[in-house]
């Protein structure tokens, strides 16, 4: 019966999400708490509750000084001259857009942290996507794609827990990967080039002078410098005479619909990369480059808990840059609504953790789903914890998986003699498909700041994540790796 209502809960919460007729923390807090009723254990929700606030309390601070350290750091310039390079490259083509927020999502995500990714990219692209009209579903995507397959580096979350659940090395988990995850991302990179030659051919391909241009690449250097700019201050309907970025609005329309080729809204002036702003201290850029490489480094090092070095991070940062107290409360007041979003959905997170685990959803549609497993596939178990991967990892964290799920796969594994080294490497394939869970704190940072509904991400994302997922598991197979 559990499993069954565990099950049932998941499918209720998604299709509501998805029909748009629950707001996504609603939906986390009112299903599960209609749920446990239903097992019979109303008495004790306040107490799974608690226990999820307190397992995703760390995960709630460290998002919340995360957005205001790097909040200050995108205020204060230092990421201008990757934004500045990036949209050199992308100039106004819907497809070297594309391919360049899977490029910078890719690279950001060395850091280990899908909120810090999710914030440069978006704090970057998003002018540009909004002053060409593209859809801004292909930016959430692509950077929540490229941004899963990187998430399996050793302190991204998955390997570690992989290797502390099987009490294996997380270098021999993640090294003999490397070639299997490399193929998903030259998937995601190919994904990005399609997607991005759909909006291409959505948008139109006129000839730069023509009005309504949706392509619009600069004819020369000085065209292009002048477009850089005027997406970085995010003009809205004041054009330059004779730049090309004045003629980008584009036949296409917002995120799905053709448009008509008119001047963008009011709302769609973005001045969060503006050159000009007055939170910028260019005297102070070396400093900021090296707190955020020795706060980096540490994190990485994992000297302190990571929640305790973003803490000090963002402490110093502010301190620092904006030494006038009415200054600092200025730039938190700044990003207030960010960190109110993504912490208050953190805490309903743990309102649907809780209950799965605390009534044991969890255990027993983990043991349903093992129990299943055809005794000729018994040989095959690493192909088989690759594709349960793809939905467990969408459907609950990344802790129930690893430490719930995972030494389950390698027991039924070991008794057919398939290593757990083999089960562990396998258990990673479906991260891709993760970051964009309901369950993933990160990716409600990605479409706050993106202004896109989840439920439009998710319909638009999950098909291609676990496409990504799927190729990673079958290069792994090729290489002989699972």
């Amino acid at each position: 019966m559990l499993t069954i209502l565990g099950f049932v809960m998941i499918a209720t919460f998604l299709v509501l999400i998805m029909m748009k007729k629950m707001s996504p923390m609603a939906a986390l807090v009112l299903i599960p708490a209609l749920f446990c009723v239903l097992v019979g254990q109303g008495a004790n929700l306040g107490d799974y509750v608690i226990d999820g606030i307190g397992d995703l309390a760390p995960t709630a601070a460290m998002l919340m000084f995360a957005i205001i350290y790097f909040g200050v750091m995108i205020d204060v310039g230092l990421f201008d001259p990757i934004v500045r390079g990036i949209l050199k490259f992308c100039k106004a083509d819907p497809v070297r857009i594309v391919v360049g927020t899977a490029l910078l999502a890719a690279i950001v995500s060395l850091d280990g942290d899908g909120s810090t990714t999710f914030m440069i990219t978006v704090s970057a692209l998003y002018p540009l996507y909004k002053r060409l009209k593209m859809s801004l579903v292909v930016m959430t995507g692509v950077a929540a794609t490229a941004n899963g397959v990187m998430n399996t580096l050793p302190w991204g979350g998955p390997t570690a827990r992989a290797a502390t659940a099987l009490k294996l090395d997380a270098g021999d988990i993640f090294i003999p990967m490397i070639p299997a995850l490399a193929t998903g991302l030259l998937a995601v990179f190919a994904l990005a080039y399609v997607l991005g030659r759909r909006e291409r051919k959505r948008l139109g391909t006129l000839t730069l002078g023509e009005p309504g241009s949706a392509k619009a690449v600069a004819a020369d250097a000085e065209a292009t410098e002048r477009e850089t700019e005027q997406v970085l201050v995010g003009a809205g309907a004041g054009v330059k005479g004779g730049t090309t970025a004045g003629r980008t609005q584009g036949t296409g329309g917002g995120a799905g619909t053709a448009g008509t080729g008119h001047g963008p809204a009011p709302e769609e002036e973005f001045q969060a990369l503006d050159p000009h702003r007055a939170t910028l201290r260019p005297k102070l850029y070396w400093f900021n480059a090296a707190l955020t490489i020795a706060l980096l480094t540490l994190l990485i090092m994992q000297t302190l808990p990571i929640p305790v070095l973003f803490l000090l991070g963002a402490a110093i940062a502010l301190t620092v840059n904006f030494p006038h107290m009415k200054d600092q409360k200025a730039r938190i007041a700044a990003h207030a609504e960010n960190v109110l979003n993504v912490s208050g959905m953190v805490f309903a997170a743990a309102v649907f953790t809780g209950v799965l685990t605390g009534t044991g959803m969890v255990e027993h549609m983990a043991r349903w789903l093992v129990g299943n497993v055809p005794d000729a596939m018994g040989p095959h178990m690493g192909l088989v914890t690759g594709v349960l991967s793809i939905p467990l990892t969408y459907f609950m964290s990344n802790d129930g998986f690893y430490f719930g799920i995972v030494p389950i796969l390698a027991e039924a594994g070991a008794a057919h003699g398939v290593g757990a080294l083999e089960i562990a490497r396998a258990s990673l394939v479906g991260q891709a498909l993760h970051m964009s869970s309901p369950l993933v704190p990160a990716v409600y940072v990605l479409v706050g700041m993106a202004k896109v509904e989840f439920a439009d991400h998710t319909k638009f994302t999950v098909k291609w994540a676990a496409l990504t997922s799927l190729v990673v598991l079958g290069a792994g197979l090729l290489y002989g790796i699972i």
